[in-house]
């Protein structure tokens, strides 16, 4: 968490907040936030910078700036933005910027495992990552040709962001419950059908969690407060033990490559 739904959510509600405003200050409060510079340095080059876009690649958020510059954020796993009429250093908040408006934007972090990188050029980030799974351009026998290389699990597979770009934990299970495939096969095994369907149930099981603005499950809260919703449609994820939705088989939970994994042991083969 957050995955390719929530942090799109998030570029979604930042943008028209953002677009077109002045950073007027920048207050940096745990240093290691900051992975690319010292906070004052960081703080220095942003001050009266204009945010162009928010935008985003894989799990990564891309804020544009006047600058030329892009400062891009991996939110990890507790990781949020946030706005507020006046700065607020509650709990975990490391940074406040504020915007011409009046406005602060807050980065808040429980586990301060996200980063925060002020840089010319994004793609020394995202440069390595997979195809976008929204993206048309993705085909099918890309990725059948790409998971054809790969002995590990499927499930593990999805997880590489080098084979696809924002899939995580929750949607990995859920597109491959959708496809009616065992997340333990080999991706190597998977037959050029199957890899299709796999693809069509990634676009779909993602697409709707955007249209949801995410899973709020943990510590994930998009930036307007309101609490996304696809988790109430979770078929598979944190279900263990519970009824499958199509058979009634109750949900396994495995772990592969150390990640916790859902599915039916009776619909996926």
């Amino acid at each position: 968490m957050p995955e390719l739904p929530e942090v799109e959510t998030f570029a979604r509600e930042l943008r028209p907040e953002l677009v077109g405003q002045r950073i007027t200050d920048v207050e940096v409060f745990w240093p290691a936030i900051v992975a690319t510079h010292p906070p004052d340095v960081f703080a220095a080059l942003l001050r009266g910078v204009h945010f162009l876009n928010v935008g985003r690649r894989g799990k990564y958020l891309l804020f544009l700036l006047s600058s030329g510059e892009t400062i891009v954020a991996h939110l990890r796993m507790t990781g949020r933005f946030y706005f507020a009429s006046a700065p607020e250093r509650a709990k975990h908040v490391h940074l406040l910027i504020a915007l011409a408006n009046g406005r602060w934007l807050h980065y808040q972090d429980v586990r301060k495992f996200g980063r925060l990188y002020l840089e010319e050029d994004p793609q020394r980030l995202t440069g390595k990552l997979g195809p976008e799974p929204l993206d048309f351009a993705w085909s099918a026998e890309a990725f059948w040709s790409n998971l054809r290389r790969h002995r590990k699990p499927v499930k593990s597979a999805l997880l590489d962001q080098n084979i696809v770009a924002g899939l995580g934990n929750i949607y990995a299970d859920e597109a491959l419950f959708a496809a009616g495939i065992d997340p333990r096969r080999a991706a190597k095994t998977l037959t050029q059908a199957e890899v299709s369907r796999l693809q069509a149930a990634i676009r779909q099981v993602l697409a709707a969690a955007i249209r949801a603005r995410g899973s709020s499950v943990s510590d994930y809260l998009p930036p307007n407060g309101v609490p996304g919703t696809f988790q109430a449609r979770h078929q598979v994820y944190r279900r263990t033990d519970e009824p499958c939705p199509r058979c009634g088989t109750p949900i396994r939970r495995v772990r592969i490559g150390g990640r916790s994994t859902h599915f039916c042991p009776h619909c996926q083969r």
